[in-house]
């Protein structure tokens, strides 16, 4: 007899997030219920109550960037949530989501065509994910990876016109894209990721 598998329910801030949060959520081999938010992280802050409530009766996960709003993860994540369902898995990127897909240093190095001793050995210690990974395509041997991720002069934006499209096919290629398992023997806030959805997965079977 096949046994269906845990469904996770998500909320996340937007559309980059939601492709890491599917990558991980297959990787653990449970499936994607709904995904909700998809609107910055103040949207999530209003509702997170309601998304722990939800959490109470069935798998839930939540992520969110640290950013620069706390030195680390601990505190900022009990200001959000002081006690969290027992199927709620609540979880901060340190510090940006970005920094989950630096850390497998020689798929992204292949992804972007630059070196790997350009890729952050410390991935964590990065204080702007995101602008890493703009400097690190402005550097790219290919130019269309140039064109779609880095912005273009006097645009006034931080990131190029496909930067997230360009994230996102990296994310999803699980032949020669990001790898979540060895991202995280890099990355301590993905390595815990990645074991609280283990946890959920695992006793969603252990329930059925």
């Amino acid at each position: 007899m096949s046994v269906n598998p845990c469904v996770v329910s998500a909320a996340v801030e937007g559309p980059l997030d939601e492709a890491v949060v599917r990558r991980l959520i297959d990787e653990v081999g449970a499936s994607v219920g709904p995904v909700y938010g998809r609107k910055g992280k103040g949207h999530l802050l209003q509702r997170i109550n309601g998304y722990n409530a939800a959490a109470r009766y069935s798998p839930w996960m939540v992520l969110v960037d640290l950013d620069n709003d706390a030195d680390c993860a601990p505190p900022f994540r009990a200001t959000w949530l002081a006690t969290a369902s027992p199927n709620m898995c609540f979880r901060v990127a340190v510090r940006e989501v970005e920094t989950w897909l630096f850390a497998d240093r020689d798929r992204i190095a292949h992804f972007l065509s630059v070196a790997k001793s350009r890729i952050p050995q410390d991935p964590e210690a990065e204080g702007d994910p995101k602008d890493v990974i703009v400097r690190l395509a402005n550097r790219s041997r290919r130019r269309d990876i140039r064109e779609d991720m880095v912005p273009r002069r006097g645009s006034g934006r931080s990131v190029g016109p496909a930067y997230t499209s360009r994230l996102i096919e990296y994310i999803q290629d699980k032949s020669s894209g990001w790898r979540p398992q060895v991202a995280a023997s890099h990355s301590e806030s993905l390595r815990r990721c990645i074991a609280c959805l283990h946890n959920l997965a695992n006793a969603a079977a252990s329930a059925g």
